[in-house]
């Protein structure tokens, strides 16, 4: 029977991933952001000495140069894995799946690097249902030979650059009493429109994010605004105590959820290969449900003021002037 199932990290670790790689019988394969974990190298590499048929597709380095994946690269070559770099006509791949034996999907938040399965909070939803495999299938197949793909639109998944603004922005209009919403960056014009418009028919927002110190400069602006919006209609905006944010998620009703790579970002939307999928699935939601409780029981509020963002800012060079802060506090608009 067809099922869709829930991982939530750091909680339950490594094992999930690790035991379906181990139990794989025919063919393994990823697409993976950001790929060092020693264990999951461990384990695909032992995949490929039992035989399976095994690809792995990682993102290239960055337009800077950076390169997150050299040393897994070459590893994984040196064990004969099939190995090849992401779709160029992508500024990144951003998108965490696994296929085994072309019957199980993993949508996940989380890269395969150790920090995001021991320190920061994010997700996997695995799927067993034929014809959402199959379109990750697809998608990794033409990404692999450069073709062009085209997602199906009475799916569950959710594609960037393809319908994924659409389809958040609809999940999102759909919500008529709660929508809790956790994410690293909350920047894209539409989606931002979209929530302060569903705080203004009434839907309690319930909102995490990362502080602001930890966005890169060039999306400061756009990150911080966005989130002072949000704080200006009356959503409640909270950061972690302890974990890191990391995971993608969004919750409406506590009848439905999205949980995947996607950051409420233009270059998500946009310039990205992103993937996440749509859940309605009792059991699932109702520990995204469970989850988003103990996390808000465990969050600060977020102190959005000029004086709080001077404060979060500090030791950010050419933070507080950016976003045109006022040391004394004149903002009353803002001020906590």
């Amino acid at each position: 029977m067809s099922h869709r199932s829930l991982i939530v990290l750091p909680d339950q670790s490594a094992e999930p991933i690790l035991e379906a790689i181990k139990g794989a019988k025919k063919s393994l394969r990823v697409k993976m952001f950001v790929f060092s974990d020693p264990d999951l190298l461990a384990a695909v590499i032992d995949a490929q000495k039992r035989g399976l048929h095994v690809r792995v597709m990682l993102n290239a380095a960055r337009r800077d140069g950076e390169d997150d994946n050299e040393e897994s690269r070459k590893t994984l070559e040196r064990a004969k894995v099939k190995v090849a770099d992401s779709n160029p006509d992508f500024g990144v791949t951003h998108e965490k799946s696994m296929v085994v034996d072309d019957e199980l999907a993993f949508v996940k938040s989380l890269n395969w690097a150790t920090k995001n399965l021991t320190e920061t909070r994010d997700y996997a939803v695995t799927t067993s249902h034929s014809h959402e495999v199959k379109e990750i299938l697809d998608c990794f197949e033409a990404d692999w030979h450069r073709q062009e793909f085209k997602p199906k639109g009475d799916a569950r998944l959710i594609w960037c650059p393809a319908n994924g603004r659409e389809r958040v922005a609809h999940f999102i209009d759909e919500a008529k009493h709660t929508l809790f919403i956790q994410n690293e960056r909350y920047q894209d014009p539409v989606i931002i429109e979209r929530l302060i418009r569903a705080k203004e028919r009434g839907v309690k927002v319930h909102v995490m994010a990362r502080p602001p110190h930890t966005l890169k400069k060039d999306k400061l602006l756009e990150g911080v605004s966005g989130l002072r919006m949000l704080d200006d209609v009356g959503a409640k905006i909270h950061k972690l105590k302890k974990l890191k944010l990391h995971g993608k998620m969004l919750l409406a009703d506590g009848l439905r959820a999205i949980v995947g790579s996607i950051n409420l970002a233009p270059g998500s939307f946009d310039d990205r290969r992103e993937l996440a999928i749509e859940v309605h699935d009792d059991d699932v939601v109702e520990a995204l449900h469970k989850v988003a409780h103990h996390d808000w029981e465990h969050s600060h509020p977020l102190d959005l003021s000029d004086k709080g963002l001077l404060a979060d800012l500090e030791d950010r060079e050419g933070g507080a002037e950016k976003l045109v802060l006022d040391s004394k506090g004149k903002h009353k608009k803002h001020d906590a």
